[in-house]
């Protein structure tokens, strides 16, 4: 038997400090000795933005640093391309390289070639075009200016600017020029995104736009993109992984659906609180296991299978995938008036499927509108389990 090969991450953060002052590493020993940011403040003059950050950051995943402000995190994610050195600590990519050990060619290459990034407020050139925006990372790279141009036409017509290549920044509404910076970032072929609170300055619907864009866009480019912001439900609709960030100090990290239903703290549990989790949670967070799978062809077949297990319906499959539901009272029924036929639809309670991806929220009518769990399919037509009107009751009803 061949062992499965360890994934190893592509970005871990180890032990990282930041304390901010011009005698940091003579003061450092205090946050060591468990002093409070505010003790360090007023002892010192210094002020403590990071605390022992350990982080393991997957290759093609969306991960997301969040927390209030001042919180550490957009001190955190420009650590990752170095804009800050650490006062203690060490960041790692691909085969343990440590990024603090990069000549200063070597970081040039780190952020020309390996990492792009968002920021809140664009950072477009207004004395530049469109298109000329777009195209300044490999323009910085040394891309012949046919080669960039054709890149960055490409680009800007998937971020729906295919027509604004010669307008200017002034131009553009916020979510236009943001989408240029989006434009810009992915143009480069960079495999990390940096994203630091890219959204929060643009208008509630466009902002959930570009959120729509940007997890499309993911879909297909496989991106490892570090995401930062302070608002937890654009980190629940975003994030594969969630970290939480408190006064410096790394709280909890997991799956959005881990911060949701097993929040590791009071001040966690708190944040979370309020939250729509219908519109957080996905169908396979809140399923139960499903055992009620009918296959037998025959009505004889499917009853006898059907009485081995504990409830009184089934989910009929067949070799053209789920069928419906079938009740034991409509297969005893059938035989009881000598039908030795097969399965048929005349059988079958038209109960739709519903797939372990889906959105909560999308599938409550649902399940409101029949007696019976539904089936939950994936896409290669295998029963995962079900959904109840209880199950969905419990977790929307429990804090």
């Amino acid at each position: 038997m061949t062992q499965a090969t360890e994934v190893k991450p592509l970005i871990r953060v180890k032990n990282l400090y930041q304390l901010f002052g011009k005698d940091a590493k003579k003061h450092i020993h205090l946050v060591h000795e468990g002093k409070s940011k505010d003790e360090i403040l007023a002892q010192t003059g210094h002020t403590l933005g990071l605390k022992d950050i350990n982080l393991e950051i997957n290759k093609g995943e969306t991960f997301v640093i969040m927390g209030l402000s001042g919180s550490g995190k957009s001190t955190l994610i420009r650590h990752f391309n170095r804009l800050i050195d650490p006062t203690e600590g060490s960041i790692l990519i691909d085969d343990d390289q440590d990024i603090l050990t990069l000549s200063t060619k070597e970081l040039q290459h780190l952020r020309r070639k390996r990492m792009s990034m968002v920021f809140q407020r664009f950072g477009l050139m207004p004395h530049r075009t469109v298109l000329e925006n777009s195209a300044y990372g490999l323009s910085v790279q040394g891309v012949s200016k046919a080669e960039r141009n054709k890149k960055a036409t490409e680009w800007l017509e998937i971020v729906g600017l295919k027509g604004y290549e010669k307008q200017y920044p002034s131009q553009l509404s916020g979510g236009q020029q943001q989408r240029v910076g989006l434009a810009r970032a992915f143009c480069t072929d960079a495999d990390i995104l940096l994203m630091d609170e890219a959204f929060s300055a643009l208008d509630p619907l466009i902002r959930s736009e570009m959120q729509d864009q940007l997890v499309e866009l993911q879909e297909t480019l496989n991106k490892t993109i570090i995401f930062i912001t302070h608002d937890l439900d654009e980190a629940l609709r975003l994030g594969d992984r969630i970290a939480i960030l408190k006064d410096g100090e790394l709280i909890q990290v997991g799956t959005p659906e881990k911060i949701l239903l097993e929040p590791a703290t009071d001040y966690v549990e708190a944040f979370v609180k309020d939250v729509n989790r219908a519109r957080a949670l996905t169908v396979e967070t809140v399923m139960k296991p499903a055992k009620h799978r009918i296959t037998e062809e025959s009505i004889a077949g499917a009853l006898a299978q059907m009485r081995k297990m504990p409830e009184d319906y089934g989910y009929y499959f067949n070799d053209d995938g789920y069928q419906g539901v079938i009740l034991q009272e409509t297969l005893e029924a059938a035989t009881k008036d000598g039908n030795t036929g097969n399965v048929s639809d005349e059988f079958m309670e038209d109960i739709d499927n519903i797939s372990p991806s889906d959105i909560l929220e999308s599938v409550i009518p649902e399940t409101l509108n029949t007696d019976y769990p539904l089936p939950v399919v994936d896409d290669k037509g295998k029963l995962q389990g079900q959904l109840s009107q209880s199950s969905v009751a419990d977790v929307l009803s429990n804090p």
